[in-house]
């Protein structure tokens, strides 16, 4: 922040001063709060625990509730009664899910399985399944399209698939291996090519790619976020930066630090602050402070492993989750680099929030 000399304000006005002070005042209540810092703390720290392990994670804006991939299954859980309360069973591989509420129905994109399952999101029970290419990672909503698009990692395509009929309505040829997702509502998905450095721009209802564009200095893309207002993209990039790119150009127009190993990106458009989740243990808080413009407010120890987040946008609470972690095994000829094992029953949920 721009200091004031006071030796510059005139002693004989004292209606200056105070006109002084008021606009300063104004001036910091529109900055971040906590002026460096964002406010956000630890606010819950829930251990839901249960087997496995787990990637990304989904909040319900309407009831608040959060679903969490838990490999062969989607933990439901009130953060609130700060309990698991439902689960949507047999969704083998399962790596996100995306919530179509306008249609009362909500899909996973099972690894194992090449296949969405897809279930009432009242009930949990499962009403249908579609489709994919090989290995559907990544997934998410497009309310311009009401299509719900899988990201197949092995197949580098996507996978549209209608929300109202559950029917797959077509494939996305991406030209690399993509990661994650975001749709700007007007009719675009953007997708991180990881294998490419590259940014993948389709049109949601023709199902055509309109541009690929390089993200240097950004390297193997990760999370993706997207300020839909002003189609600003957020990517998390695995050397160790948080890149801003215009999704009309596609130019990378600001860049901030973050932690290793990051997974996720959210933004929320309520505040300006975007997010980036990392594995080892820290969440980098940005401001968006003009559409061309970027700040880093600062970086907040979490836990380590909670690399995957997610937000809820009405209370703008942020929603990690991890594990406690033993030793990793001894290497192997096929597994060179074992990850550490995760301690039984130790699966948390941490709330952030201001």
């Amino acid at each position: 922040m721009r200091k004031i000399d006071r030796k510059s304000i005139p002693r004989w006005s004292g209606l200056l001063v105070l006109a002084s002070c008021w606009a300063l005042a104004g001036y910091l209540m529109a900055a971040p709060q906590g002026s460096g810092g964002s406010g956000y703390h630890l606010i819950k720290k829930l251990k839901l625990g249960g087997p496995g392990g787990w990637d990304y994670l989904t909040v319900d804006q309407a009831t608040h509730r959060i679903f969490i991939s838990r490999g062969t299954h989607v933990m439901v859980v009130d953060p609130e009664q700060g309990k698991v309360i439902g689960d949507v069973p047999d969704t083998p591989g399962v790596h996100g899910i995306a919530l179509a509420a306008e249609f009362n129905k909500g899909f996973t994109s099972n690894g194992r399985t090449a296949a969405s399952t897809i279930f009432d999101l009242a009930t949990l029970k499962t009403v249908d399944e579609a489709k994919t290419d090989k290995d559907p990672d990544a997934i998410i909503y497009d309310p311009s399209s009401k299509r719900v698009f899988t990201f197949n990692g092995d197949a580098n395509t996507a996978t549209a698939i209608d929300a109202a009929s559950s029917k797959v309505a077509g494939t996305v040829t991406l030209g690399g291996g993509p990661e994650f997702a975001a749709a700007d509502g007007k009719g675009h998905v953007f997708v991180n090519l990881e294998d490419k450095s590259q940014l993948v721009k389709f049109d949601s209802r023709t199902l055509k790619v309109e541009n690929t564009w390089p993200l240097a200095p950004c390297e193997s893309p990760s999370g993706l976020a997207i300020d839909a207002e002003h189609e600003v993209l957020m990517v998390g990039c695995h050397n160790k930066l948080m890149a801003f790119v215009d999704g009309h150009s596609g130019k990378v127009i600001g860049t901030v630090p973050i932690g290793q190993g990051v997974d996720a990106n959210r933004f929320d458009p309520g505040t300006g602050f975007a997010f980036a989740s990392c594995g080892d243990g820290t969440l980098t808080v940005a401001h968006e402070d003009a559409p061309d413009k970027f700040s880093l407010v600062e970086s907040i120890t979490t836990q380590r492993g909670a690399r995957t987040m997610a937000l809820d946008e009405s209370n703008h609470n942020v929603y990690l989750v991890t594990a406690e972690f033993g030793p990793a095994p001894a290497a192997t000829p096929e597994n060179p680099r074992p990850r550490p094992t995760m301690v039984p029953d130790t699966f948390t949920l941490l709330i952030y929030g201001r």
